[in-house]
Order: structure tokens, then C-alpha cells, then sequence
């Protein structure tokens, strides 16, 4: 595992959040509070931002595999999925419960991270 495997888990898991948001885009930005309108899909700060934060977390996956000698692509599936939902996902929970939204993001927006590690961690040990 090595830059190369950390760029392309991190692809991989960035692709795939734009798949799951296209599919659950409508329903999301109802819980959200937000409208076609309000939207500005045009602004590349938010893709970029997301990108980087995707590269942040498949480096540190990458870090945590390797440290913990995970080199299958089941294993690394298993691990990811694990730190998607018992890591990121908590998190993103705790953030909706307090921020007063809609518990729906809690699905919505808990399983992006949940699937997405799981992606990357299938990727992660291909490369």
C-alpha cells in the first residue's frame, strides 16, 4: 500500500459519494432545508473540499491498515465498513442530534461514510 493505493481508495470513495448523493440528492436536500435554487453547483469549493478530506481519511485508512496487517480485500472491506460505522458514523449522528436537523440525515449522511470506507478499504489493499 502506497500513494498510489491512498489516491485511488480516495477516487473511488469520491465517485461513489456522488453516486449516492445523485440517488438520494432530493430527499437530502428536503432534510437539509434545501432547494434547487438555494444550490450553487457551479461553486467548486465544496468538491474540492470534499476531495481533500476524502484524501485525509484514505491516507490515515492506509496508516491504520498497515499498522494493523490488514491485506486482504475481505479484511480491508471488514475494517473499513468498521471505521465507517462505528468511527465516522457516530459522529455525523452526534452532529445531526445537536445541530437540531433531521434524524433522516442520520442515514442518509451515516451511510456515505459507512460504504465509502468500506470502498476504500477494498481499494486500499488491491493497490
Amino acid at each position: 500500500m502506497g500513494l498510489l493505493s491512498v489516491v485511488a481508495a480516495a477516487v473511488a470513495a469520491w465517485i461513489f459519494g456522488a453516486v449516492w448523493y445523485g440517488i438520494i440528492g432530493k430527499q437530502w436536500m428536503e432534510a437539509s432545508g434545501l432547494t434547487e435554487e438555494t444550490v450553487n453547483r457551479k461553486h467548486p469549493a465544496p468538491y474540492i473540499v470534499s476531495f481533500i478530506c476524502t484524501l485525509l481519511v484514505a491516507g490515515m485508512t492506509r496508516h491504520i491498515f498497515s499498522g494493523s496487517g490488514i491485506e486482504t480485500v475481505g479484511a480491508g472491506v471488514i475494517s473499513g465498513l468498521g471505521l465507517g460505522l462505528f468511527v465516522a458514523a457516530p459522529w455525523v449522528a452526534t452532529n445531526v442530534m445537536f445541530s437540531e436537523r433531521p434524524r433522516s440525515l442520520i442515514w442518509m449522511d451515516g451511510a456515505y461514510p459507512t460504504i465509502g470506507m468500506a470502498i476504500m478499504g477494498a481499494v486500499l489493499v488491491l493497490f
